[in-house]
């Protein structure tokens, strides 16, 4: 089992400053590269400042100079957001910086939000179509001289500058949902990150499942990796109520989640008020002990153990999604426990 950090800068109000975040996002960073961790993944959203990250590839830049080992994911480029020639050369170039430790996460994009602002207000639903043309053509960018006449993006021969480290091209991962684009990531070679939000562990052996159905119907292909994202905390065990903070923080970022996902409301030089509890009466996966049972949210012992079930489920990687709202200092707490208590029963 591999271990990786999933994170972003966060930020709630104008108190903390985006330059304090930054130190913030480097120092955990270093703390799971010293863990062992394989990997540290940051994604791209625009406009939003829960979530601040608008090219994930200056941040992972700034992140190769101030690390050795750890490997540096985009996770996950918005396909609808890139022209290929851009993605591939911008890719590639992080590759050459972090002396080839690249990993190329790739998305269709979620948020009609953003869609409304980066794609002329194209449907998010839409960006699929996007996803698996470029992918293809990203590729081909970084073997050589290729011209591309898709049904999206047209344009003479052209080649990726730089060409990457890593060879025949850095490892590429989808995030999938639907069993359509797990085929489609296994068909293409490409790695799978998957995440079950909210739901409980059921949906990740559902996910599995559909991951194993694309191998299967992809025998020719090498098996990819399979990794699995979740929101992390975890808590001393002298602490029996220390789940609570972290599920109470989770509900706010699902909700704030919701409130941008929802679309309705414009939200105010970048921030937007979470959804109010009262809108999720009925829905129990909001309430605070169903967090408690869904999101990686216990002390060490226990975080072994569901780990140890993901392994067993054939689950290569497991992200530590540690944005969650909550402090610098509790991310750092948390994440101190996971290395020194969880990551040592895996080795």
């Amino acid at each position: 089992m591999k271990f990786s950090l999933f994170v972003h800068m966060e930020r709630w109000d104008e108190t903390v400053s985006h330059s304090e975040l930054f130190e913030n996002l480097t120092e955990l960073t270093l703390m799971a590269e010293a863990g062992g961790f394989s990997t540290v993944w940051i994604g791209e959203h625009h406009s939003m400042e829960y979530t601040v990250s608008p090219n994930p590839m200056p941040q992972l830049a700034y992140l190769a100079a101030r690390t050795s080992t750890i490997r540096l994911g985009a996770g996950t480029v918005i396909a609808p957001f890139w022209n290929p020639i851009r993605a591939a050369g911008e890719c590639a170039l992080l590759d050459v910086i972090s002396g080839g430790r690249a990993e190329i996460g790739l998305a269709r994009g979620a948020y009609q939000f953003e869609f409304d602002r980066m794609a002329g207000g194209m449907p998010a639903s839409d960006g699929g179509e996007h996803l698996r043309e470029l992918v293809p053509a990203m590729r081909k960018l970084w073997a050589g001289d290729y011209a591309h006449d898709g049904k999206i993006w047209q344009f003479p021969t052209s080649t990726s500058v730089p060409k990457p480290v890593q060879q025949p091209d850095p490892p590429v991962w989808i995030a999938a949902r639907d069993p359509e684009s797990h085929k489609f990531a296994v068909a293409n070679g490409c790695n799978v990150m998957v995440t079950p939000l909210m739901k409980g562990d059921e949906e990740v052996v559902a996910l599995r499942d559909k991951f194993d159905a694309a191998c299967a119907a992809n025998p020719d292909v090498p098996r990819p990796q399979l990794m699995v994202l979740r929101h992390t905390h975890v808590h001393p065990a002298d602490q029996p109520e220390g789940w609570r903070p972290a599920a109470e923080a989770i509900s706010r970022f699902y909700r704030t989640f919701d409130a941008w996902f929802g679309n309705k409301t414009t939200p105010k030089n970048g921030f937007l008020e979470p959804s109010p509890e009262e809108k999720f009466a009925e829905r129990p996966e909001f309430e605070l002990d169903s967090l408690h049972r869904t999101a990686m949210i216990g002390t060490p012992e226990e975080v072994v153990a569901r780990i140890r079930a993901y392994q067993e489920l054939g689950v290569d990687e497991y992200s530590f999604w540690i944005d969650n709202s909550m402090s610098h200092e509790e991310k750092k707490a948390s994440l101190a426990l996971f290395v020194d208590e969880v990551v040592p029963a895996f080795r």
